[in-house]
């Protein structure tokens, strides 16, 4: 009988629960004044208040009033469809309802949560609530599962550790993996960067041996320098477009030899050294990098731009330049897309205050980190960009750009550089949660090479939330790294550079 009350040509038996949620809902809000306000409504035939209405007595209660009352529609107003929702149609199902005859109506975070200081308008706009889910209630039709088609592939979209890492954890469970990066090679910013901490461990000696599993993982294809153009589908069942860039190199040829590198003569400033060095028109942005196959730079290579050179074409024995490859599309089905595209660094140049741009010795903890890699520009010596000299003091500027909502910053980028209004004030109220560590990282790393620097870090509070975290921060003022709370409000540049 419950299965044909369930039918649309059957009226609506509606009943409506209203829960205290102890004094979270209760406290603000007159429970009481809703249940009476609910009792009249159309199809309503039941109404009830429960101090918790997803303990086990409320709900043996409403799976009571199911069967004694022939109810057909249930109306629960408590708290987030996200906490109990399932909760409540599991409780149905069992009673014999459809579990898509069920309705709720968050009197909590909508009601007594956002509105406490107005008990009065909490419990009207909770009525409201309640009206209109049984409005609704009266409408909703029982819905049947269905079987679809799931794709048992996965698409990870972003080759930094993120995406690295849930490639391996798929790929060990025998799932047909996807990684697609943009760039050449995978890595991410992690590759960037010289050690981690708090162990200070080699950055690369962590990330390497992930990226070469990676690579030799017969369930994981990696498509590098390709980026996603489209995607189509739904769960289960998603058709990806994914374009596919021309690197000019054979990658099953090419045996990373350099002898390609040896002869170009074209020479441009490299970006996975943060434009502090310079690279070859073809290139492999860092040694360590997966696929181990040079890539040709389109915009500065000769004979792309000028229709001369080949010089590399010439020497490499292998015959692995190409430069008849050309960019095409590929489609890919796949199952299910997990998203892990990384972040972009902040540009300081949005806060001029600082000199970031003006000033050569004004640098970003990026660029500390290329400064003081082995493989960088410098070779791992920490040299001012200005004059290669190695600086006497160093000073850290914590929060450039994050938790300025008092001045503001400004966005720099495409937005502001033509004006637009789009993007051009960007506060960036939140706390970023790794400058204060990643800081005293490099703060030790700078005292560890140079135990004569002088060594200043400038913050608003030290968040060292973490396992070990408070005690590498005790230890780098052990070695006498100066913590001095305070922003400083401008930079100036002195004759001799400092």
């Amino acid at each position: 009988m419950l299965s044909m009350l369930q039918d649309a040509g059957f009226d609506a038996r509606i009943g409506v629960y209203v829960c205290h949620c102890g004094l979270n809902i209760a406290g603000v809000v007159d429970v009481e004044a809703v249940r009476e306000s609910a009792r009249f409504l159309e199809g309503v035939v039941v109404v009830r208040d429960n101090r918790y209405t997803c303990s086990e007595v409320g709900q043996k209660g409403i799976a009571d009033d199911i069967k004694e009352f022939m109810l057909n529609r249930v109306v629960i107003a408590s708290c987030s469809p996200r906490l109990h929702e399932k909760t409540f149609r599991t409780l149905l199902e069992k009673s014999g309802l459809n579990p898509h005859l069920l309705e709720m109506a968050n009197i909590r975070e909508h009601c007594s949560w956002v509105h406490y200081d107005n008990h009065e308008a909490a419990t009207e706009k909770a009525k409201d609530l309640v009206r209109s889910s049984v409005a609704r209630a009266r409408l909703l039709q029982p819905l049947s599962r269905t079987k679809g088609r799931v794709v048992p592939e996965v698409m990870v979209v972003g080759g930094g550790v993120a995406g690295i890492s849930a490639s391996l954890y798929l790929g060990g469970m025998g799932i047909k993996t996807y990684l697609v990066e943009r760039e050449p090679s995978i890595g991410g910013h992690m590759a960037m960067l010289d050690k981690t901490f708090p162990t200070l461990d080699c950055s690369l000696c962590i990330l390497s041996p992930k990226m070469v599993e990676v690579a030799e993982c017969e369930h994981i294809k990696v498509l590098s320098y390709s980026e996603i153009e489209k995607v189509e589908g739904q769960v289960g069942d998603f058709r990806v477009q994914v374009r596919r860039k021309p690197r000019y190199v054979n990658e099953e040829k090419c045996v990373g030899c350099g002898d390609c590198v040896a002869k170009c003569p074209v020479k441009v400033k490299d970006e996975f050294n943060r434009n502090m060095g310079t690279r070859k028109a073809i290139y492999i942005p860092f040694p360590q990098a997966i696929p181990p196959a040079y890539v040709i730079d389109e915009e500065n290579c000769r004979y792309l731009t000028q229709g001369k050179c080949k010089i590399c074409q010439a020497v490499c024995e292998r015959g692995a330049i190409e430069y008849d490859q050309t960019s095409y599309v590929e489609t890919i089905e796949v199952g299910a897309i997990i998203v892990a595209t990384g972040f972009q660094p902040y540009d300081p140049r949005g806060l001029p205050q600082y000199g970031y741009g003006r000033f050569p010795n004004v640098i970003t903890s990026l660029d500390f980190e290329r400064l003081i890699c082995a493989d960088g520009p410098t070779y791992g010596k920490l040299k001012r960009p200005g004059d290669s000299q190695v600086p006497k003091r160093v000073a850290f500027i914590q929060c450039v750009g994050s938790r300025n909502v008092a001045s503001g910053c400004r966005g720099y980028g495409p937005d502001a550089e033509t004006g637009s209004s789009s993007g051009a004030i960007d506060p960036k109220a939140y706390c970023s949660r790794v400058c204060c560590m990643i800081t005293a990282k490099q703060a030790f790393m700078v005292k560890e090479k140079y135990p004569d620097a002088e060594v200043y870090v400038y913050y608003i509070d030290m968040r060292t939330a973490g396992k070990g975290f408070e005690e590498f921060y005790q230890r780098g003022r052990h070695e006498g790294i100066v913590f001095l709370r305070g922003k400083p409000g401008e930079i100036e540049e002195k004759d001799d550079g400092c």
